[in-house]
């Protein structure tokens, strides 16, 4: 089965202005675009036949390419990335039967996450859309409950039924934290997806909904139109996984880098 992988940035963010071009400091003291590590993250996946940045900004495009992407220039229409996704998928040459979407945010996505995201679709080819979510660990839950605290809208919390279908996707902390010396079970929802083709194409016939309006998730689009997200559970393995939201996650996310010893 064809998969291919899909990193869609944009630059006008609304909390981030130009965060694809943000320089993020490694292990060695060597400084790479946001664009550039999530792109790092996308090729180190085995198994993924195409790797492609899709951006509308000539900025982003031009960055890209000179560190060797190929780019598929999308529309200033699309809303989100699932939106430029589905552009994208209909610009390819040959059809893929797996569209994975690494966010251009997410640099810290570990190759496993998106392996084990593959792998489920190509085990359930009833599935239409996947998702990956992450038991979160104490330091990631205390961001969490740091960042609504303080106002801030930072990493996205996923509620499940037991079939591992989702129920919802919240920018709050769901459910509840009453303390954080004994916190209830929040799942971290990664933002990283895997889709049919067929599941892109009706995804852009949809108008947003007003859950996706309020929330700004993309993937409610799915729920309110009836369509089962799978929700695939994976493991940390140590590694603190964390979304660049907001100026103040650069960071945290630098000082990952420099934990794992990612240059």
């Amino acid at each position: 089965m064809k998969t291919v992988v899909f990193i869609p940035a944009r630059y006008a963010s609304s909390r981030y202005p130009g965060k694809p071009l943000v320089e993020l400091t490694g292990a060695t003291g060597e400084k790479k675009s946001l664009i550039r590590r999530s792109w790092d993250a996308a090729m180190a996946v085995e198994g993924i036949d195409a790797v492609y940045v899709l951006t509308d900004d000539d900025r982003i495009r031009d960055a890209a390419e000179r560190f060797g992407a190929e780019v598929i220039m999308t529309s200033t229409a699309a809303r989100n990335g699932t939106e430029r996704c589905a552009e994208g998928v209909a610009k390819l040459a040959e059809q893929p039967d797996i569209v994975v979407n690494l966010q251009g945010d997410a640099p810290l996505t570990p190759a496993w996450f998106v392996a084990d995201l593959v792998a489920h679709m190509k085990a359930r080819p009833e599935a239409q859309m996947a998702t990956p979510v992450l038991l979160t660990d104490a330091e990631t839950l205390a961001n969490f409950v740091t960042d609504r605290k303080e106002g801030r809208v930072g990493g996205t919390t996923a509620v499940m039924r037991g079939d591992g279908t989702a129920i919802y996707f919240s920018k709050e902390v769901l459910p509840h934290v009453g303390s954080l010396e004994s916190p209830p079970q929040v799942w971290h929802h990664v933002g990283c997806y895997a889709y049919r083709p067929s599941a892109l194409t009706a995804y852009a016939g949809w108008s947003e909904g007003p859950l996706e309006k309020a929330e700004g998730l993309e993937q409610l689009r799915f729920l309110e139109n009836g369509w089962p997200v799978d929700c695939v559970a994976v493991e940390g393995r140590g590694r603190v996984f964390w979304e660049l939201n907001n100026p103040v996650d650069v960071a945290r996310i630098e000082s990952v880098l420099k934990k794992e010893g990612i240059t």
